[in-house]
């Protein structure tokens, strides 16, 4: 079964628009969501938790539609941002039991489990908790509610390296059993290097790619040559960057041919977008 299959969303804004958004995660398996800022990953998040009015397009969740069984599937869905911005003046006890009765299958043990684990004291107020305690305090109540489906937008930000390194073994752990799935969208994109099983690419409102990771890095090459050798694939390249040496550029695999004497590797996530960010520019 499908955790999450998005079907050809389109959204129209006076300044934006998603264009036929499709992809699709299989139970069991964390997918990292990447883009510029602005690229749409917000919105098609928005769109998946139902927020937003879509112009046409479906979300299904775990085999249903979210816009016939929202209640139902909100049961099912874990959401963790980036922060907590609200009732600030409020104790994380407080404000937990607030939350907690919304949710039919909410586990005190799990969620102490997981205070303890982010150290965190549930005496503090949301006003008083570093950019860091938010986020673990935000994943702490997503994962205490007995959740298939994660979604978690931007959830290492403000993160040191060590308790980001923690919650990706967390969410290693978690969909081992292959009952859990999990959507992360970032711009940390080492963080997807060490735990993304899948990653789908977005820009401009459009779904660029949507694979495999290791077959993702891999459709696309990262050149490096000099400038005679820069003239010879500046029309296929997706862009490039001049240096003192030459010339680094990124094209899709199928574009490149191997036998050429130009050096070529697998791109990391990092660099794939920095090239996409920057194409616009190439032939300038």
């Amino acid at each position: 079964m499908l955790a999450l299959d998005v079907r050809n969303l389109n959204k129209t804004y006076p300044n934006f628009q998603l264009k036929d958004i499709s992809f699709q995660l299989e139970k069991g398996y964390i997918m990292g969501f990447i883009g510029a800022n602005g690229a749409g990953k917000t919105t098609t998040i928005k769109s998946i938790l139902n927020m937003i009015h879509l112009d046409s397009g479906e979300i299904h969740i775990l085999g249903k539609n979210i816009a016939e069984h929202e209640v139902e599937l909100k049961q099912e869905l874990g959401y963790a941002f980036g922060g907590i911005d609200f009732y600030t003046r409020s104790k994380m006890k407080t404000l937990t039991s607030v939350i907690k009765r919304f949710y039919t299958n909410w586990d005190d043990e799990t969620y102490y489990s997981y205070l303890r684990r982010f150290k965190l004291d549930e005496n503090k107020k949301i006003v008083d908790l570093s950019t860091g305690m938010k986020v673990k305090y935000s994943l702490a109540l997503a994962l205490s509610h007995g959740a298939k489906l994660l979604i978690l937008d931007e959830p290492t930000s403000g993160l040191d390296p060590v308790s980001r390194d923690d919650l990706l073994d967390i969410f290693q752990e978690l969909v081992v059993d292959g009952e859990i799935s999990i959507l992360f969208s970032t711009h940390i994109t080492t963080d997807l290097e060490k735990c993304a099983d899948f990653i789908t690419y977005i820009e401009n409102g459009q779904i660029i790619k949507s694979a495999d990771k290791e077959e993702f890095k891999e459709s696309y090459r990262l050149l490096n040559g000099n400038e005679d050798q820069l003239n010879q694939v500046k029309e296929k390249l997706i862009s490039y960057k001049l240096n003192s040496f030459g010339f680094t550029g990124l094209i899709h695999s199928k574009d490149f041919d191997p036998s050429s004497d130009i050096k070529a590797t697998t791109p990391s996530l990092e660099e794939i977008m920095i090239y996409f960010a920057k194409k616009e520019d190439a032939y300038v």
